[in-house]
């Protein structure tokens, strides 16, 4: 599975100011931003994430996920922090 193929899929579940997903061949990283996520329980901001990855986790493509989502204005005070992926 290509960085590309999880970005389209994330990229159609959900609107999002910005996405950056790196990719080794099991891990999946994935840092989202949107205003959305002011809204939302931690939970809730994981399962927007995960629930589009869903068939690739369950037929093994991914074996794991690590989700960090911020709101533009979190992460115009954190991005330097958690970049590069």
């Amino acid at each position: 599975m290509e960085v590309s193929e999880i970005e389209q899929i994330i990229n159609d579940a959900i609107a999002l100011d910005e996405l950056h997903v790196a990719f080794d061949g099991s891990q999946c990283k994935v840092i989202a931003v949107a205003e959305i996520f002011a809204e939302l329980s931690r939970v809730k901001k994981q399962q927007a994430i995960t629930k589009p990855l869903a068939g690739a986790i369950s037929d093994g493509r991914i074996h794991a996920v690590m989700v960090k989502t911020f709101t533009p204005e979190q992460w115009k005070k954190d991005k330097m922090f958690n970049l590069p992926l």
